[in-house]
């Protein structure tokens, strides 16, 4: 018998306490939204049933998996290289926890109870679970502490292990309705709340996570310790006396773990792009559980500096591969680009809750951008191949050996791939918001979600062939009428704003608000934080249509950033396209782009699981035999960047020279 959405939504209520002080904007569980979209259900479909499963067996061929059973027995010797190793295991099951919720898998979910126990042996009497130390606590290796937490603020990730822990922990609880996992993650809690805090141990954890974890279980069980030990992690950053703080050595001054000044004097993102990512988004967190507005302050300062001076156009952060962390202002080289597939899903998870602080359709954006483009390209069409880091442009097979340039399926340190079998079932979570009598319409992918409305409940039904087709409708089932206001995100993109900020922007500056009807009737609305605010009294089967325009814009970026400088990129919607080997006689790296360049574009469905391209006629330089310089005309094919690295190792390059200013020459070929 099937329960009402009301009746759903009353038993979820029983377990999630409610709290005087939140975010006044509430996400809309992606368990209630239901995908149709040919874009996104595909790729959540092969993450439940090839990334998953993979990710789980390489835990288990790699010695992962064996870590637990050594600790449970307290003999043999840690079988992988890095302590933080244990977090592949819970990542991956929060993942196959998200896959669980929606799609239920009677061999998957007895799987994962065979893990939970494994877990629960290795656990220590007190609660304290790290297999690294449990297993031989007086040979632990040179990143962990002869006691606990002793290395905790550079490199043993205790605390990091745990966050992961807790986070998977509350995804299984709430999948599945199953204690096993959450009274494993309660006991670790308690054990670190009553290690660390006011008047105990005071320490900032080198690698943020922790706080994240701490405010999911305190969601879950109300239990204020958690939330005051989250709050009091972000308040001990800047208060170690250890570091040289006048050396500019990141790691030597404590910025590389944001910890070189109290969270409420930052202004800048520093250190290990990841980490301070997850620290930004705990930020969130606390500032809206706890109304800190110092917090709120802070966190938006540092926002506004990335995403003026430290973003790349497709969304990746986390310019340099020494640390995998930010450069300094207008520090995007794009040869040597890293942009860590984990650093884009930190900042989807850190915009988001951005969003839900404040509001505005700004934080979606660039959330929109890194979604499809820089997070996108870590996973590969089969679901089972992956890049570490993103790159912006590949020369030639000579150069930049240190950079990844070939998809792998594992790594010594795998956090990216069990990091994106966690993320990519929860997208759909993305799509819709709610606050009181505003329903946002996020991300555009077709699907049905279901909500309540004035206590009644309602459907909102998305029609679109996005992101290739600016065409959208949004149908709304109601049994009886219900007044509020409809939030439609009026994409940057679409009104000629590349991200919040003068960092990037499109050459033609014509900006027109898109058009509107309910009914094919045209309607008025207000632009309310960058969303079109539609107030209407709704009935069953109204309909909204929106046309957003999708023609080929060409981005340029301020000068301040050296490496763009005469270049253009181009973009189509919300994708950022690149010129790749396989589809340009094997060079990318000597494709001229003018600025008078006409384009085509064309869907291909046989083509990299179904693409739009971008064609056009373009001057190629060439060098002959005897090392003459010329150019010729050639069509360049464009496709989406995140689909790049599908057909094997050859060049890409996003930005394209719109004139040739200079050419160098190595072992003659063009670099």
């Amino acid at each position: 018998m099937k329960r009402s959405l009301l009746a759903i939504l009353s038993i979820i209520s029983v377990h999630c306490i409610a709290q005087q002080k939140d975010y006044a904007i509430k996400e809309i569980n992606f368990t209630r939204v239901k995908l149709t979209d040919k874009f996104w259900l595909p790729r959540i479909e092969t993450n439940r049933t090839i990334t998953i499963p993979a990710s789980f067996q390489r835990c288990e061929n790699t010695g992962r998996v064996r870590n637990f059973l050594m600790a449970a027995e307290k003999k043999g010797k840690f079988c992988t290289r890095y302590p933080f190793d244990d977090t592949d295991i819970y990542k991956t099951i929060e993942g196959a926890s998200f896959s669980l919720a929606t799609y239920p898998d009677k061999k998957m979910d007895a799987y994962i109870d065979s893990l939970i126990i494994l877990i629960k042996n290795a656990q220590e009497p007190d609660g304290y679970l790290y297999t690294a130390r449990t297993i031989d606590p007086l040979n632990v290796g040179s990143w962990v502490g002869k006691d606990r937490w002793e290395k905790e603020r550079e490199l043993s990730h205790e605390l990091y292990n745990a966050g992961h822990l807790y986070e998977a922990a509350a995804a299984h609880y709430q999948a599945t309705g199953k204690r096993s996992l959450l009274d494993i993650a309660l006991r670790n809690a308690d054990l670190v709340c009553s290690v660390f805090g006011p008047g105990k141990r005071i320490v900032a954890p080198g690698h943020e996570v922790i706080e994240m974890g701490l405010v999911k279980l305190f969601r879950i069980t109300g239990k204020q310790e958690y939330l005051n030990t989250a709050r009091f992690f972000i308040y001990a950053r800047g208060l170690y006396k250890g570091y040289d703080a006048k050396s500019k050595d990141v790691w030597k001054n404590g910025a590389y773990w944001q910890d070189d000044k109290r969270v409420v004097e930052q202004d800048e993102a520093v250190g290990h792009a990841v980490r301070a990512g997850y620290l930004y988004a705990a930020v969130a967190d606390i500032a809206a559980l706890t109304d800190d507005d110092s917090l709120r302050k802070a966190i938006d300062k540092i926002w506004q500096n990335v995403v003026t001076k430290k973003i790349y156009v497709q969304g990746g952060i986390g310019a340099i591969g020494d640390g995998e962390r930010f450069g300094a202002n207008y520090e995007l080289p794009n040869s040597t680009a890293y942009n860590e597939t984990c650093a884009a899903i930190a900042n989807v998870y850190w915009n988001y809750r951005m969003f839900l602080l404040h509001g505005d359709s700004k934080y979606i954006d660039v959330l929109e951008r890194s979604l499809y483009n820089g997070l996108l390209s870590g996973v590969g069409l089969d679901g089972k191949s992956f890049f570490y880091t993103n790159a912006m442009e590949v020369k030639d097979h000579f150069s930049h050996k240190d950079l990844e340039r070939e998809r792998a399926g594992w790594f010594e340190c795998s956090c990216c791939p069990t990091n994106i079998c966690r993320f990519i079932p929860a997208v759909p979570g993305y799509a819709y918001a709610q606050k009181e009598n505003e329903l946002f319409v996020n991300l555009f992918i077709s699907s049905t979600a279901s909500l309540l409305m004035h206590q009644q409940p309602i459907e909102i039904i998305q029609e679109n062939n996005y992101p290739w087709d600016g065409a959208l409708s949004l149908s709304i089932k109601t049994k009886k009428p219900n007044t509020f206001n409809l939030c439609i995100r009026i994409p940057g993109w679409a009104v000629n704003t590349v991200v919040p900020s003068d960092l990037y922007r499109f050459e033609n500056n014509a900006v027109s608000n898109p058009g509107i009807k309910i009914n094919s009737i045209p309607v008025a609305y207000e632009i309310k934080n960058g969303y079109a605010v539609i107030s209407h009294t709704w009935k069953n089967n109204d309909k909204v249509t929106v046309e957003f325009p999708m023609e080929v814009k060409r981005v340029v970026c301020i000068d301040s950033v050296k490496d763009n400088q005469g270049k253009v990129a181009l973009q189509r919607g919300p994708i950022i396209y690149c010129a790749e080997w396989a589809d340009n006689k094997g060079k990318a790296g000597n494709i001229i782009l003018p600025r008078d360049s006409k384009f085509i574009t064309e869907y291909r469905p046989d083509l990299l699981n179904g693409i739009m391209t971008i064609k056009t006629e373009v001057p190629v330089v060439t060098i002959s035999e005897n090392e003459n310089i010329s150019t010729s005309k050639r069509t360049m094919t464009a496709i989406p960047y995140y689909s790049w690295a599908n057909r094997g190792v050859g060049e890409m390059t996003i930005w394209f020279p719109y004139r040739v200013q200079d050419i160098e020459i190595f072992s003659g070929k063009i670099k």
